[in-house]
């Protein structure tokens, strides 16, 4: 096989970078040539994404890969976050700043939709959790605000579909990215017109959808000449991180959990359709579209945006620690002192985490975390058991036992977060590869140039190339009586 390189644009809640990727026969190889952070602004009116400084550091990434590491790039995929978009006039250009899915414009939207058309029916025409972070409410906090914006919209880009759009000129959703909207509609396999009409969204600026692994077209003239990359393919991975993550899990049956673990923690399992009925509803599970025709179906879970809060609050006060630092402290910390429903809204908002976690546990009754180890323990615990209880739902709604769970993306660094997680659900944890977001969105840029021939051979490759690291649970009882705690926190709080 000759030798292919592909620049993978990885973009994350809190920062962002290019990968050099080298496919070689059966093997893969991973170069980081620009990593760059990913801060939002706060303007009067909200909190907003730097979209602009992305877009510069992706031509940078191209300038340097193209210059410094001197190689001829088979092509280039971006992957972001979900959820999030821009708006384009007729004449294509930008409507605005892009909002954060942090922002507080949907605050009680949620609720205020189902005014306009019941839960039940919303549900059943997209099979999305509700989130009010969803680009459902986004746009529905438009239609509510009257925003001048809205009526002048002529196309809906999520976040990569507009980066997109600016290195290729063609105005289309990646799938994977158009379904964790909400405006989807998963058996229709198409923007569901009835539920933006009831909510009085304009379904006219939605435009087409492709599938991961599209070719969308080259490079624009300019942007060649600027960086000097030439007409480089742009393709269109699986755009939602989790979707590049997901192709990346080096598993070798069907019936396997993955986490993805990151700021979020993402739980599920691939199925072949699909799964929208009353359990599905009761639990708020999702379905969001994989690749090679599978769907999938999980739960998006607070992740480590606790610890990562934690970490900023500290270091607002004057102590600066490294996630090692912090964890080493969790590790030394007593174990089940307190437990907390992690996806709590206490626990949404960016803030002083730490004072939130303790005035939760004295709400509920438990003792309260006062060092910062009992207060990171805390969250790591109770993060694992949450992922127990998402594990006992799949099961539940899939009828059949998921073994192992593979946990990928750079959550995998918190060996004891992989280690309590193995714990709490009584499974084999395979953690890695680290990467997984960059590594699926590359096996998907070969797929589409004919350069792999599927996703199977996909993950052989990264089974050849990445060498994970596996965890066995223990004290199996100790875990068990935990797990109830959380039971009753979560009835109670």
């Amino acid at each position: 096989m000759t030798p292919h390189t592909y620049l993978a644009i990885d973009l994350g809640a809190e920062s962002g970078r290019a990968i050099l990727a080298a496919l070689d026969d059966t093997r893969l190889s991973l170069t980081e040539v620009h990593r760059f952070a990913n801060t939002p602004v706060r303007l009067p009116d909200g909190l907003h994404w730097d979209i602009l400084r992305l877009w510069s550091e992706i031509k940078t990434a191209l300038h340097i890969a193209t210059h410094k590491h001197r190689v001829q790039l088979a092509g280039i995929g971006i992957d972001t976050w979900g959820v999030d978009y821009g708006l384009l006039d007729r004449t294509g250009a930008l409507i605005g700043n892009p909002y954060h899915y942090r922002d507080s414009r949907t605050d009680g939207l949620v609720e205020e939709s189902f005014k306009r058309l019941p839960r039940e029916r919303i549900f059943d025409l997209t099979g999305i959790q509700f989130m009010q972070l969803n680009s459902l409410y986004q746009l529905f906090s438009m239609v509510v605000q009257q925003s001048p914006a809205l009526p002048i919209a002529e196309t809906f880009l999520t976040t990569p579909d507009l980066l997109n759009y600016w290195l290729s000129g063609r105005k289309a959703c990646e799938f994977t990215m158009a379904t964790t909207t909400q405006c989807y509609d998963p058996r229709q396999c198409g923007w569901s017109q009835p539920l933006l009409e009831a909510l009085g969204i304009p379904f006219h600026i939605f435009p087409e959808v492709v599938q991961p692994g599209t070719v969308l077209g080259t490079v624009l003239p300019d942007i060649a000449e600027e960086t000097g990359c030439g007409r480089v393919p742009v393709i269109a991975p699986a755009c939602h991180d989790t979707g590049s993550a997901v192709a990346a899990v080096p598993a070798e049956n069907q019936h396997f959990a993955w986490i993805s673990s990151g700021t979020w923690s993402i739980m599920g399992a691939e199925a072949s359709e699909p799964i929208v009925n009353a359990q599905s509803l009761k639990y708020n599970f999702t379905n969001e579209g994989g690749v090679n025709g599978t769907w999938r179906f999980s739960k998006n879970i607070m992740g480590l945006w606790l610890v990562q809060e934690c970490r900023r609050t500290w270091a607002r006060a004057g102590e600066e620690l490294s996630y090692t630092e912090i964890t080493q402290l969790a590790a030394g910390a007593e174990p089940f002192r307190s437990i907390i429903d992690v996806d709590a809204d206490d626990f949404f908002q960016p803030g002083d985490m730490p004072a939130r976690i303790q005035q939760y546990c004295a709400r509920t009754q438990q003792p309260v975390p006062e060092t910062r180890g009992a207060i990171v323990r805390c969250a790591l615990e109770s993060l694992a058991l949450k992922y127990r209880w998402v594990l006992d739902r799949l099961e539940e709604l899939l009828s059949y036992r998921l073994e192992p769970i593979h946990i990928i993306g750079g959550g995998t660094q918190n060996r004891l977060l992989n280690q309590l997680t193995a714990d709490a659900t009584h499974r084999s944890v395979v953690a890695g590869p680290i990467e997984a977001t960059a590594i699926g969105n590359v096996l998907m840029q070969a797929i589409a140039l004919g350069h792999l021939t599927s996703v199977d051979e996909a993950r052989a490759v990264v089974r050849h190339s990445f060498k994970p690291a596996t965890y066995e649970p223990r004290a199996a009882a100790e875990w068990d009586v935990a797990y109830e705690r959380l039971s009753n926190v979560m009835r109670v709080a």
